[in-house]
């Protein structure tokens, strides 16, 4: 019997790495997740959300949310999709800074002879 292979696309990796921000304002202290001006946080989410939307309701989404409504559909789409992406990064500041791993003497001469 033998071993079926796995095809590269198939294969995942985890790497048990738990991403958790820390609170960077005042109501994310107070527990806001930022659920309350969207009502989610998840991208695809939102698109099907606006994908629903005729164009009445998508300017008065645009205004509801503090952006001056267009004419043009698509550029108003996408400055929805810009302005929902920023309000998540918000809320998802990164920890700490990533720690430098300290080079041995033996890397750091190998490296610096390309100079």
């Amino acid at each position: 019997m033998s071993k079926k292979k796995n095809k590269l696309e198939n294969l995942s990796q985890i790497d048990a790495k738990e991403e958790k921000s820390k609170p960077s304002t005042l109501d994310q202290v107070w527990g806001d997740t930022g659920l309350t001006k969207y009502g989610t946080n998840n991208f695809e989410e939102y698109q099907i959300y606006l994908k629903s939307l005729n164009r009445t309701d998508i300017q008065a989404h645009a205004v509801s949310i503090g952006i001056l409504p267009t004419d043009n559909h698509e550029i108003l789409i996408a400055r929805l999709e810009r302005e929902f992406l920023r309000h998540v990064s918000s809320y998802s500041a990164p920890n700490d800074k990533p720690k430098k791993n300290k080079i041995s003497k033996e890397v750091q001469r190998i490296l610096s002879e390309g100079r």
